[in-house]
């Protein structure tokens, strides 16, 4: 590698931290919605589903997408602020490609799924096999988080890497 100007580590460090910090803040939450709501919501669906009724009925959506958003934004600046770090632009490249995964898995199964059940709360619809879906819902969510843990779990040699280059 070649020298990398101190100032050019310490803003790839300030990325890092920024985008790892809110990574474990996004986890904290996806753990709470996971333990707490997660299990009452799918336990008897449409009986359960009275937690998305009505107007004050839960409605995630708008935290999870400004959540996301502001994370992938600070993803891809510490991707741009260590370009030039080959070892941790490498990893980040792979974390940040794994996370990105999971995210198109998220949108093309998860919401679009608790949407419907948003819509069933509210409709009073009467669909079939409710329960079975959405227990593999809530089965697929722990694997979910659970890989956005272990990206964000893998961002911390990172940073003590980093720390070590930033005081060399």
């Amino acid at each position: 590698m070649e020298h990398i100007a101190k100032d050019y580590i310490s803003r790839g460090a300030t990325w890092l931290f920024i985008t790892t910090l809110i990574y474990f803040l996004m986890n904290g939450a996806q753990i709470f919605e996971t333990a707490v709501i997660v299990p009452k919501w799918t336990a008897a669906p449409t009986e359960s589903f009275q937690l998305f009724k009505g107007k004050y009925g839960l409605d995630f959506k708008t935290f999870w997408i400004a959540m996301h958003s502001v994370h992938e934004i600070t993803f891809i600046m510490a991707i741009v602020f260590c370009w030039k770090i080959d070892p941790i632009r490498n990893w980040l490249l792979i974390l940040f490609l794994i996370h990105f995964a999971v995210r198109v898995w998220t949108l093309a199964y998860f919401a679009p799924n608790i949407i419907e059940f948003q819509k069933i709360a509210n409709a009073g619809s009467n669909v079939t096999d409710l329960l079975s879906r959405a227990t593999l819902w809530r089965t697929l969510n722990y694997v979910r988080v659970g890989i956005f843990i272990a990206v964000s779990l893998g961002l911390i040699p990172l940073c003590i890497k980093m720390m070590n280059l930033k005081f060399e």
